[in-house]
């Protein structure tokens, strides 16, 4: 599992949001999608890699600019009932 996350300039609102969301969602097939416009952030969980000029196409053909692209591993937290000695 991956962890992409964009700083996105031009977000106002939370229609901005959904706007976001939207372009994310239409060139990739996500876990989950989360932008914040106080952050100037999106967050997008993902099976696979996803092609980042397809991101950046898709997101500024909305009229918002990406200015960076971070990808991380993801290993979703959680608590076990197990614990180590």
């Amino acid at each position: 599992m991956y962890k992409i996350t964009l700083d996105i300039d031009g977000m106002a609102c939370g229609m901005c949001e959904a706007h976001v969301n939207e372009a994310v969602r239409k060139v990739a097939d996500v876990k989950k999608v989360t932008s914040s416009h106080s952050k100037g952030t999106t967050e997008i969980l993902s099976e696979v890699e996803i092609d980042e000029a397809k991101l950046r196409e898709a997101i500024e053909a909305t009229g918002y600019r990406v200015l960076s692209v971070k990808l991380a591993p993801y290993e979703k937290k959680g608590f076990s009932i197990f614990h180590k000695k």
